[in-house]
């Protein structure tokens, strides 16, 4: 694991970072963008009903992230959707640091290859901040994921938090790193 976040931390510091300087201008190294945060976000509307589906999925963003899981609640009761006050309603992972590295090492090279007819990722995910997010449909696609110990399939959110002023800016960072945008 220590390879790996090595190898991106090297990656962004001796190749991306001289490239976005030249690319853009910068005129000082902490101009340059660089990714802050990735968050791992699953919805469950049916984990308020049943426990073991709320103790499966944090089970399965351990594996997937190498981090535990934290337990997100209702803030407040809709009488539509069945939910009270305080009822978990999803799960959520923050990485930073070598877990971030390694985890978007993961979904670049091993993850997102297998994803079966993919053409790429869209790049109007962008929010005009600079941060990229990506919807996955299911969890398989992982290869720490056994397809025998999952009782349904169930998709994610990856929200990349990055510290660029502008959506082209992070486009270019994301770029660099190897993420694989359409066109």
């Amino acid at each position: 694991m220590k390879y790996m976040t090595q190898r991106f931390k090297t990656l962004y510091n001796e190749n991306i970072v001289p490239k976005l300087i030249h690319s853009f201008g910068y005129k000082n190294i902490h101009e340059v963008p660089k990714i802050e945060k990735i968050v791992i976000n699953r919805g469950i509307g049916e984990a308020s009903q049943s426990n073991k589906v709320l103790e499966a999925s944090l089970k399965e963003l351990n594996l997937i992230s190498g981090q535990r899981g934290i337990v997100t609640r209702s803030k407040k009761a809709i009488a539509g959707f069945k939910l009270r006050q305080k009822m978990p309603v999803g799960v959520v992972v923050t990485l930073r640091g070598e877990r971030m590295y390694a985890f978007l090492d993961r979904l670049i090279n091993l993850a997102l290859p297998r994803i079966r007819d993919f053409q790429g990722i869209n790049t109007k995910s962008f929010d005009k901040l600079g941060n990229y997010s990506i919807g996955l449909e299911e969890q398989l696609m992982f290869p720490e994921i056994e397809y025998d110990k999952i009782d349904k399939t169930r998709g994610m959110d990856i929200s990349i938090v990055t510290t660029a002023k502008k959506a082209p800016e992070a486009l270019a960072l994301l770029k660099e790193f190897g993420l694989p945008f359409k066109g």
